[in-house]
């Protein structure tokens, strides 16, 4: 897609030096673990810290737990690095961990004597928990631990630090009590696959499990979670727990969800719908929440989660500031209401600046592993791929197939491959499609931003025209997909690409040609496809920003169609 991401990319073994907290190393280790941090959630202000240029300051909110956290902000060629210094001992094992919010964020130790290690997470609206784990050498007297934020990016907040290990005799903060279990659970929707489900804060927990049928099934930060791959028109058990570095509570009451009935196997689509990309940025075309996306759309693309560091992994941030404040569980909330709709929420995978690459079973695990758990956490159908840097097809479609096991029969797989990606069945994407063709929903290839491609009768076509649509289409309708699994993309108005664009009037002739042998242009089709799913456009805000002149016209002709 042409998507002008606003999020920057990171450059690969940079990103070191910050919240350096110093560790000094004496004695023996001791068999109990203790937190050696002290003031380690800034109930004291910045007592036993030190932040760099002035860059942190103790703050009320938001906070992880307790009463305050760090708020550091990077300026210039400052990356808002805060410092402490505790006691450890030698030889011993430690385990790091704070809870972090807002920008980059990056947490990490040097001097060990041993292996350094660190770790990060992009921006995030809500808190995350950054975690890693050191040895400290024999000869050891003491270590750096850090976490700091980037160059030119915002605030980040950090709260909750923790080096548990042996108790070095520097002074620690009280250790954390068991929470209490959670009250007040409730199933907040239903559908034919899943159950979300929602409780009250506890006090003191830093995170929650999930419980089905007596069976842990996830574990959330937030108060509110979706199981997904359930049976249709089956009841499930469901219990909550609270937990923290002591321990974890007792279960909750339980409640009991049950799925809904489903219109008929598989997703429940209508037979000819119609996709559009949801912009989780702002880059000039009009700002949208998911409960502003206009009606005409079936299946709703939410751009983009993210590559992490762990190969083949992705996550999602929503941008809350970039969409005007629009909050986690807002999002959530309307991602409910549209299916309540019946409307189908994925969450696409990759775009034009898109760096996620599974090329091995590794990174095929993590990438099914860490879609399915945004499906839990945010209520997603499924997942859009729109990796436009190139795939493997072997693993993708392990990937795939694994994410399948995982979510059941009614996960919704969209695929957005470029022109170049489908002119023949030999290119991986197009391998990767026919891989899946059994649990494949509708590959909406970009007819935009392309050159000239060749058509399935071996004749090159220009874009921009109803030739360009259909005789490009009819090489994935006779190349092995059902026409139920092709749709044609396209740009809601001329800001919405590079190239490419066409009237919808266009884009209804070639629904037409292929469809039903009407309207069509020089080329004409071996045959009709009255099954086509139908249409795709980036992006439904393009589509706001023209006047909803896009969805208007297309929307209620492929809906139409035969």
């Amino acid at each position: 897609m042409f998507r002008y991401r606003r999020h920057p990319r990171l450059w690969p073994g940079a990103l070191m030096a910050a919240l350096a907290l110093t560790v000094t190393t004496v004695g023996q280790a001791s068999a109990a673990d203790v937190n050696n941090a002290r003031n380690a959630g800034f109930e004291s202000g910045l007592s036993d810290w030190t932040c760099s240029a002035g860059s942190g300051t103790a703050v009320s909110s938001p906070v992880h737990t307790g009463t305050a956290a760090l708020k550091a902000t990077p300026a210039g060629q400052d990356n808002a690095r805060c410092g402490q210094t505790v006691k450890v001992r030698p030889d011993s094992t430690y385990t790091l961990g704070a809870w972090v919010r807002g920008g980059y964020a990056y947490l990490g130790v040097t001097g060990t004597g041993t292996t350094d290690v660190s770790t990060w997470t992009p921006d995030s609206s809500s808190w995350k928990q950054l975690s890693t784990s050191f040895r400290t050498g024999p000869s050891t007297t003491s270590v750096t631990v850090y976490t700091h934020g980037w160059y030119g990016q915002a605030a980040y907040y950090a709260d909750d630090v923790s080096v548990y290990g042996p108790d070095g005799g520097g002074g620690t903060d009280p250790g954390p009590t068991v929470p209490a279990a959670p009250s007040g659970l409730n199933v907040s929707g239903t559908t034919s696959s899943s159950v979300s489900l929602a409780w009250n804060t506890v006090s003191g927990a830093t995170g929650y499990n999930v419980y089905r049928d007596g069976t842990k099934v996830t574990a959330v930060t937030g108060t509110s979670a979706t199981v997904t791959g359930l049976a249709a028109s089956t009841a499930y058990s469901f219990r909550v727990t609270a937990v923290n570095a002591a321990g974890e509570s007792p279960k909750s009451a339980a409640v009991t969800g049950t799925t809904n009935t489903p219109s008929g196997p598989g997703p429940a689509l209508p037979k000819h719908a119609v996709t559009g990309y949801w912009q989780n940025f702002d880059n000039g075309a009009t700002v949208q929440k998911l409960a502003d996306v206009q009606s005409p759309y079936d299946i709703i693309a939410v751009a983009f989660a993210d590559a992490t560091p762990t190969p083949g992994a992705v996550t999602f941030a929503l941008d809350s500031a970039g969409l005007g404040g629009y909050t986690v569980d807002q999002f959530k909330a309307d991602i409910r209401a549209k299916q309540a709709a019946g409307k189908k929420v994925v969450v696409s995978v990759g775009g034009e600046r898109g760096a996620v690459t599974v090329n091995d079973a590794a990174s095929a695990t993590n990438f099914a592993n860490s879609v399915y758990s945004l499906m839990q956490t945010y209520g997603f159908d499924g997942v859009d791929i729109d990796l436009e840097n190139g795939l493997n097809a072997t693993y993708m479609t392990q990937a795939l197939r694994s994410l399948s096991s995982k979510a059941g029969s009614s996960l919704v797989i969209t695929m957005a491959p470029q022109t170049i990606d489908m002119q023949s069945t030999s290119n991986a994407y197009f391998q990767t499609a026919l891989n899946i063709k059994d649990i494949l929903t509708v590959v909406n290839m970009q007819y935009y931003n392309s050159g000239s491609m060749l058509g399935c009768d071996g004749k090159v076509y220009s874009q921009g025209s109803v030739d360009f649509l259909t005789a490009l289409a009819c090489i994935q309708l006779e190349g092995g997909l059902a026409p139920s699994q092709v749709g044609l993309g396209l740009p809601a108005s001329t800001r919405g690409a590079g190239s490419g664009y066409v009237a919808p009037s266009v884009v209804n002739n070639a629904l037409d040609c292929l469809a039903k042998g009407t309207n069509c242009g020089s080329f004409k089709p071996p045959r009709t496809y009255p099954g086509l799913r139908g249409a795709m456009t980036w992006s439904t805000n393009w589509d706001a920003t023209a006047g909803n002149a896009w969805s208007a016209a297309v929307g209620p002709h492929v809906h139409a169609l035969p």
